[in-house]
């Protein structure tokens, strides 16, 4: 399953926030959001429109731009892992299929024959 661009966005802004060693409360009252929706935000479960965003962003005092371009970067981290993973799936399931040698022949049996042919 892919990574969702508000999920990116709501991890983006909890780190924010934690690192800040803020509480959901003292963020949701400075950007004017309900506790509620903000937590909601950061779990990824709603988009926030661009006024929200910014709201939350001025804030955490923290530059839109920013919060986007570690938004950019993780979204692009998580489509290189998955890439990886899919390609090593894919060898995985290669190596654990049975090979057919080039020598082994095919034989249609005489009624078979019949049907083909008609």
């Amino acid at each position: 399953m892919a990574l969702l661009l508000r999920e990116a966005l709501g991890d983006s802004l909890r780190r924010t926030r934690v690192a800040q060693s803020r509480t959901l409360r003292e963020v949701s009252n400075t950007a004017r959001v309900s506790l509620g929706y903000l937590s909601e935000v950061e779990r990824g479960r709603k988009e926030a429109s661009s006024e929200l965003l910014a709201a939350i962003c001025d804030a955490l005092a923290v530059p839109l731009a920013d919060v986007m371009s570690d938004v950019s970067v993780s979204l692009s981290e998580w489509a290189v892992a998955s890439r990886a993973a899919e390609a090593e799936a894919t060898a995985s399931a290669e190596e654990a299929s049975p090979r057919i040698s080039g020598e082994t022949r095919v034989v249609i049996p005489a009624p078979a024959r019949a049907l083909a042919a008609a």
